[in-house]
Order: C-alpha cells, then sequence, then structure tokens
C-alpha cells in the first residue's frame, strides 16, 4: 500500500468545475494518493496534472463505471500496481441534461429510456464498481466507500425529495432510493469486514455557472460531509444516508 492515509479513488472527476474534481483535490490536501477516474481519458490526465503541480500525488484513470470491461481493467490495474484500495467515492452518476430526460416530467409521462439510462449509471454502474473493488478494499483493512447521493432519494427531503415534485424527475430520484438502498444492504454484509459504506447528499452544490446565484454551496463546501464520511473511524456509521453529518430518512 501507499503512504499517508492511503489510496482513494474519486469516480466522476473530469470536470474542473464538478464535485469529483473538488474531492480529489481534497484528499490530495490531506496526503491521499489519489485516483482521477473519469469516462475521458485525455480530461482526467489534464486535471490529475494540475494537482499535481500543486503537490498532490494524484494519477488519472480512465473509467467507465456502466462498461463492464472497464471496470474489471480499472480492477485489475489497482489491484496489480498497489495491491489495496482505502477508499471509494462512488461520484459519477448522471441526470435529467445527460440522460436525456427533460426536466420537470412526471411518472405518468417520463421517459423510460432516459430513466433506464440513469438507472444503469447511478445504481449498476455503482454497484458494479463496488463489487469489482471490494476485494480491495478489504484487503486494506479499514476500507470505506461513500456513495454520493441526493435528497431526490429520500422522502424525507422536503425541498428535493420524492413527494416534493421537484423538476430533477422521477428517474433520476429513483436512481437514487435504490442507491441509498444498495448502500444499506452492502453495509450489512460486510459488518464485521472493516469496510464502512455510507451515503451522502452534498446538497445543492454550484457545479454550473449561475448555480451560486440560485443559492448553491461552493464545492469546498460541499465536499466536507463526503470526507467525513470517508474518514470514520473504525467504530463509525455504516448503512447510513447523511448530509453535514446529519443522517437523513429515506
Amino acid at each position: 500500500m501507499t503512504a499517508g492515509p492511503g489510496l482513494a479513488l474519486v469516480t466522476g472527476a473530469g470536470r474542473a468545475e464538478g464535485l469529483g474534481y473538488g474531492l480529489c483535490a481534497a484528499l490530495a490536501a490531506r496526503g491521499y494518493r489519489v485516483l482521477l477516474a473519469a469516462r475521458d481519458g485525455h480530461a482526467a490526465s489534464v486535471l490529475a496534472a494540475r494537482l499535481c503541480e500543486e503537490g498532490g500525488v494524484v494519477v488519472p484513470l480512465p473509467l467507465d463505471i456502466a462498461d463492464a470491461t472497464s471496470v474489471a481493467a480499472a480492477a485489475e490495474h489497482i489491484g496489480s500496481q498497489y495491491g489495496g484500495l482505502r477508499l471509494l467515492i462512488n461520484n459519477a452518476g448522471i441526470g435529467n441534461i445527460a440522460s436525456g430526460a427533460p426536466r420537470g416530467t412526471r411518472p405518468a409521462s417520463a421517459d423510460l429510456g432516459a430513466a433506464r439510462r440513469m438507472m444503469e449509471v447511478n445504481l449498476f454502474g455503482t454497484w458494479q464498481l463496488s463489487q469489482a473493488l471490494l476485494p480491495l478494499l478489504r484487503a486494506d483493512g479499514r476500507g470505506r466507500i461513500v456513495n454520493v447521493s441526493s435528497g431526490a432519494g429520500s422522502y424525507g427531503d422536503a425541498r428535493f425529495g420524492l413527494a416534493a415534485g421537484n423538476a430533477m424527475g422521477p428517474g433520476y430520484g429513483l436512481s437514487k432510493l435504490a442507491l441509498n438502498g444498495l448502500t444499506a444492504l452492502l453495509a450489512e454484509e460486510l459488518a464485521g469486514s472493516g469496510v464502512l459504506v455510507n451515503a451522502v447528499c452534498p446538497g445543492f452544490t454550484a457545479t454550473f455557472e449561475g448555480a451560486l446565484a440560485m443559492g448553491a454551496r461552493p464545492v469546498a463546501e460541499a465536499v466536507e460531509g463526503i470526507l467525513w464520511a470517508a474518514e470514520l473511524p473504525d467504530d463509525g456509521p455504516s448503512g447510513g444516508f447523511y448530509r453535514d453529518r446529519v443522517r437523513l430518512p429515506w
């Protein structure tokens, strides 16, 4: 394994303004060796080089979590090069724009093709990557999995939840609800293994132009709750859904 806190993998980190890149920057500053993963390998290389120039140890990793071949190749590479993994942050996901779904749709008129695409990435992509990397997380002895979720996958979120009728749509909300369920199931199976699994909603985050004016929080603020879940002590909680360290209903 590596010196310092260990090896961390962050998926969906191919945009400089995105949450994934912000997480990579924060982890590198904490002394982790970071695998910056993105579907666009060139973007991953450019952004990893930027963080290395700032003093971090950051390695680009081309990875499409919805592609089984890509996932298997990444797991093989990490195993052969590092032998274990301390932290997996499943940040990669798609919403309405990337899936082709118009905003504001309701269940009776939703585009089911777009909903399936969101489920394929947000649930099944995360699921298959977690399966592939579990042997490496177990090998570390203190592995952590953090699934980046959303209040859209909760009945208890008054603003964005499933009963709020917000513009995020049913496909996205249901994919995050399923992700929260996967988190609970993995945590139950891994109890006693040393691997903790939690889901975290970062809140409405300024990852696009104009978001701050809409009331979004800066990326540097949004990553804090995720980092908390990433660095829980060995007796910390597992299987929960959190925002800003507070457990949420879902």
